[in-house]
């Protein structure tokens, strides 16, 4: 039976590659001509060291120079010797550039546009055999008409006939104005990718969601997935804030995906004095301590950068280290090389 990879570089590049059957995953990844660190394939050097983020794998046979048992417990294991049993998620200790490949250009066609609020628009684009990416990465959109591209997070969980995404609707907005004004089902749209570190782990301990206005997109991806593969019974919570009561929405999604996960809940609230929403304040003013569980937690973040250095100086003074804490910062209006994800 042969396994999907997802080879995770250094520089956020993400590419897929199928292993078959026996392969391992230096075998699988050169064979499509993606050259990973590796030397002697025996399992004596640890050049193809890699970490194995989700999945099960045969980690083979090597020597401790190679790789130590605590390392191996760790989840570090030999590109040229580890072996998929299931889809694995292989973080590379290299870029995509060095390793000789790079992101995916696509071309497809736009299929909807939909105005969610005053504030937020959503648009989906034609799935493309063989595009595959991890629930929180992005892609880099051309806008039509111009040379410039926007950065999104899939809003759609990986496998979706449709790559849906959220943006924010600004005045002068490249994206926005275009989805306003021009855009058309059927129009023809470019994009690379996928490619972002800020991505869904496997699940090993309670889950502490925090989102930010369109920062919402990536987790609605994530619990798309959740809603398939389960959470192994670890709750899972997230804390969805706002601006302006206008900015708060696909809350339906998120009671949809409540009926169907266990364990998952979620809270919105609106950072606006003269909201009428009933929870007013920023998220930080809605985390109930037991979300943090001591710290035996995985946070995972997506907002404007202020929320994200507010949410860790806030952790700092509860006196919280979280067992991984990982987020994506992003900026209205700046172009795709200028900020990793934007909401513009």
């Amino acid at each position: 039976m042969s396994h999907t990879i997802a080879l995770n570089f250094e520089d956020g590049v993400t590419r897929f590659v199928e292993a078959r059957p026996g392969e391992t995953v230096a075998d699988a990844s050169y064979r499509v001509g993606i050259n990973i660190p590796l030397d002697c394939r025996d399992g004596a050097c640890g050049t193809c060291k890699c970490r194995v983020e989700s999945g099960a794998y045969d980690g083979g046979s090597y020597i401790d120079d190679a790789l130590t048992a605590e390392e191996a417990a760790e989840g570090l294991a030999l590109a040229c010797q580890a072996r998929p049993k299931s889809d694995l998620v292989v973080a590379v200790a290299a870029s995509s550039q060095l390793c000789k490949t790079g992101r995916q250009s696509v071309e497809t066609r736009l299929v909807s546009v939909d105005r969610l609020s005053d504030t937020t628009i959503a648009f989906s684009l034609e799935g493309t055999d063989g595009f595959g990416f991890l629930p929180g990465q992005y892609v880099n959109v051309q806008v039509p008409g111009t040379d410039q591209r926007r950065a999104y997070s899939f809003s759609s969980a990986p496998g979706s006939d449709r790559l849906s995404f959220l943006v924010r609707d600004i005045p002068g907005g490249l994206m926005s104005g275009f989805l306003r004004d021009r855009a058309e089902p059927g129009m023809a749209i470019g994009f690379s990718g996928p490619e972002g570190s800020f991505y869904l782990r496997e699940v090993r301990r309670p889950l502490l969601f925090l989102a930010g206005g369109t920062g919402l997109a990536p987790f609605l991806s994530m619990l798309g997935r959740l809603a398939e593969a389960g959470t192994g019974g670890h709750p899972v919570h997230l804390v969805y804030g706002v601006t302006n009561d206008a900015d708060l929405v696909a809350v339906d999604r998120l009671e949809a995906f409540a009926a169907r996960i266990p364990g998952f809940t979620f809270a919105t609230c609106v950072a606006a004095a003269d909201s009428a929403h009933p929870r007013k304040g920023y998220v930080t003013h809605h985390i109930e301590a037991g979300r943090l569980n001591g710290g035996e937690v995985d946070i995972y973040l997506c907002g404007p950068p202020p929320m994200v250095d507010a949410v860790r100086g806030w952790l700092g003074e509860q006196g919280i280290k979280p067992a991984n804490f990982y987020t994506e910062k992003f900026s209205p209006s700046a172009s795709a090389d200028a900020s990793r994800r934007q909401a513009a």
